[in-house]
């Protein structure tokens, strides 16, 4: 059985080893929304180092077999999603199909790519969940394509209440790997970040979009 806290823990520590994730408190990023965040989150890196890619897809096939059951399709959210998934899907011996963000604009028009039946039972694997908006639409097209789409698991989340409301109302369960709270109690001990930063982070967290960093005097 998946020990959860220690699981996140250990994910959170190779998401920093590997600077999958980077903490700027004072130097913030700016996301494509425009948000500034003392946090950026890639990843896909993880997949150039095979003990940390080896160990994310352990966890992740271990939580989908223990709380989802017998699942007969993995589906990845494109793109980021498609390596995470493939090799779950294979770690399962499972069928794998990936949603794009919109269908295709020739060809077939296909949003859906890989064989998908009606009534699979379906757990769709992301890499990352901010508010998850673009997540949920891929379980929206699976749904249409006649799919039950028992879950979604991913390897972090920021853990916002945005995301908590959308996937209620989506009615999907999300289990993460990894996410904010243990994210920063991993990086506290582990020298990553200091006391003096962990107010801040937990602020951003509380308020994203109006989070701002003030000038030191």
């Amino acid at each position: 059985m998946v020990n959860k806290k220690d699981t996140a823990l250990k994910v959170a520590e190779f998401l920093l080893q590997v600077k999958a994730i980077k903490l700027q408190p004072k130097q913030p990023f700016t996301w494509a929304s425009g948000w500034k965040s003392p946090i950026y989150c890639d990843n896909r890196i993880t997949l150039s180092f095979p003990p940390v890619r080896t160990f994310i897809r352990q966890r992740l096939s271990e939580v989908i077999t223990e709380e989802f059951g017998a699942v007969s399709l993995i589906a990845g959210v494109a793109t980021a999603g498609i390596p995470q998934g493939v090799l779950v899907a294979q770690d399962l011996g499972l069928p794998f199909a990936y949603v794009r963000s919109a269908p295709k604009d020739h060809g077939m028009n296909n949003m859906i790519e890989g064989e998908v039946k009606e009534g699979q039972r379906v757990v769709v694997v992301e890499d990352l969940v901010s508010t998850g908006k673009s997540s949920l639409k891929a379980v929206e097209a699976l749904r249409a394509a006649g799919c039950e789409v028992v879950g979604m698991v991913s390897v972090f989340t920021y853990g916002f209440n945005a995301a908590d409301e959308n996937f209620k109302k989506a009615n999907c369960r999300l289990v993460s790997l990894s996410d904010y709270s243990f994210l920063i109690e991993q990086a506290l001990v582990s020298g990553f970040i200091s006391e003096k930063d962990v107010e801040q982070l937990q602020a951003w967290r509380e308020n994203p979009e109006g989070w701002g960093i003030k000038e030191e005097v």
